[in-house]
């Protein structure tokens, strides 16, 4: 049984984990709120893109881009986006379930987080590439990592690219998904970034697109793909600080809880051990009458 001091120690010790659990909610709390902002920023804009897209694919008639080049799939690559650090509860081993569950013989990995990069090298799967990506994303970041995955895809070394990452759905609910990148062969409207909607067909109204189509079309799909994992960089992080202040919260729900408990502990056993010494002043003076 332990003593009275032993217990005080456990609860000092609590306590100190429990200041520290604390002070990340407090900073997880705080990039949550701008990781979240940035997030949802972005989605206007790459719906609206979305429709460009879409009328200016749905005007491009039989022209094809190497982009758009639809092959038979033998080997495909994966952008993995993980985070960095951990104590973010379950959010990266749900990530690193999906990714277990790909061919490991036919796919290889980019990955921008260190999360990812851990996982690949400890599963011995196939490492293209390794990103990395700051707390608030920066586009040149996603643009590196897009340019990669397309030079892969127009060199015929891959024939299809994914990309799975963790979708931010709300501060409680974050849930890993795996869409699709290359070949661009449906615009979909992004909404909450991935959803079921139907891919955006040319409206009755008509444009004209100067240079030409075919040019517009060109210059506006790297940027459509450069963007798009932009998002995902942006979804990506608002899902991590989220998560993480979710957990830090647990955490310090979970230690105040301990602290109640160890509380209540020791006063039982300072009380037991009053009552034991009354009855031993008791029974000697008892004894001596």
């Amino acid at each position: 049984m332990p003593s009275t001091r032993d217990i005080r120690r456990r609860i000092k010790s609590v306590k100190n984990t429990a200041q520290i659990t604390k002070a990340m909610q407090m900073v997880a709390a705080s990039k949550m709120r701008r990781a979240q902002q940035a997030a949802l920023a972005g989605r206007p804009y790459s719906t609206l893109m979305n429709e460009v897209l879409g009328e200016v694919s749905g005007a491009a008639g039989d022209f094809t881009h190497e982009l758009m080049d639809k092959r038979p799939v033998k080997k495909r690559a994966v952008i993995l986006v993980s985070t960095d650090k951990g104590l973010c509860g379950g959010l990266n081993s749900n990530l690193m379930r999906e990714a277990a569950k790909l061919d490991k013989e036919t796919t290889v990995f980019i990955t921008a987080g260190r999360k990812g990069s851990q996982f690949i090298a400890r599963t011995h799967r196939q490492l293209a590439a390794e990103f990395t990506y700051k707390d608030a994303p920066l586009f040149s970041e996603a643009r590196a990592i897009s340019k990669f995955a397309r030079d892969l895809f127009t060199k015929g070394e891959v024939d299809q690219v994914d990309i799975l990452f963790t979708n931010f759905i709300s501060t409680l609910n974050q849930k890993p998904e795996l869409v699709p990148f290359l070949p661009v062969t449906e615009i979909k409207g992004l909404g909450t970034l991935v959803d079921d909607a139907a891919p955006l067909q040319k409206s009755e109204r008509e444009f004209i697109f100067e240079p030409g189509v075919e040019g517009v079309l060109s210059a506006l799909l790297p940027h459509y793909l450069n963007f798009r994992v932009y998002q995902i960089l942006l979804e990506s992080k608002a899902s991590e600080q989220s998560s993480r202040m979710v957990a830090m919260k647990n955490a310090t729900d979970n230690a105040k809880q301990i602290i109640k408990d160890l509380t209540l502990e020791y006063n039982k056993l300072r009380q037991a051990n009053i009552t034991k010494e009354l009855l031993e002043i008791t029974s000697a003076a008892m004894a001596m009458s």
